[in-house]
């Protein structure tokens, strides 16, 4: 990540309304394949203060934070660390995927001893949410008339994403990383299109019928793989959790 882009993105953390425990990037920079014209996704855990969770007053425990005024589209999405450790303890993919990206933006030991704990998070029925979060997606791609690059890839990503964390209990969500050991050169076209397009650019074929059959494949290995996967079937890891945020609270909540 170049330099000027780094500091910008800490600026917009440092602007954050409350203490972070960690932020990172999300979204197509992520995945591997930001187009020019890609807003950065920041998504991360903050930290109530103590008189704001006892208090009478509604909890911030979701906070959206837009900007332009960097030079660049920003949006830094934040829950609150107890909100954040429950969505953990849930086949969330997304909470694991903010967790273990390795675009760091603002970073604390608690978030390196956080994604120690979570690997017991980590259940056979995450399946459940890359299968069903590929297969709102699908339904959206197909009533297109002319399909977009971007929420293909997607489809792809969040498929060979899941059958990853089946097989290995780890999380990998850059596509490009996904391909290397699957060398399809049908997404390697995709991501190439992709990053030397815009946003929004349209599928450059009219044979959309050969990405349904690979969709399908995959969605049918990834199914096997969930039920082949040897995951625990429950996490194992809200006794630390609970330690954890304790600690966070003490440290940095009052």
């Amino acid at each position: 990540m170049e330099k000027i882009l780094f500091k910008k993105l800490q600026t917009a953390v440092v602007q954050a309304k409350c203490p972070l425990l960690f932020a990172t990037l999300s979204g197509s920079h992520l995945y591997g394949f930001p187009s020019k014209d890609s807003d950065f996704d920041l998504r991360g855990a903050h930290i109530l203060k103590r008189n704001e969770i006892i208090g009478l007053y509604d909890l911030n425990d979701t906070i959206d934070f837009m900007s332009l005024d960097l030079g660049i589209e920003l949006d830094l999405v934040t829950h609150d660390v107890t909100k954040f450790f429950k969505l953990l303890l849930k086949r969330n993919g997304y909470v694991l995927e903010q967790l273990y990206s390795p675009l760091i933006v603002h970073t604390t030991p608690e978030h390196k001893e956080l994604k120690h704990i979570v690997k017991n998070c980590i259940t056979k029925h995450h399946f459940n949410h890359y299968l069903g979060f590929f297969r709102s997606q699908w339904k959206l791609l197909i009533k297109e008339k002319k399909p977009k690059i971007k929420p293909l890839l997607y489809c792809f990503r969040v498929l060979f994403t899941g059958i990853h964390l089946m097989k290995t209990g780890l999380v990998e969500a850059n596509l490009i990383n996904l391909n290397k050991e699957l060398n399809l050169s049908y997404i390697n076209d995709l991501i190439e299109q992709k990053l030397n397009g815009d946003e929004k650019g349209y599928l450059d074929t009219n044979d959309f019928s050969f990405f349904e059959k690979e969709a399908k494949k995959y969605e049918n290995i990834l199914i096997l793989e969930g039920e082949l996967s040897k995951l625990p079937d429950k996490p194992n890891c809200k006794a630390q959790l609970n330690d954890l945020l304790l600690r966070i609270r003490d440290k940095y909540g009052v």
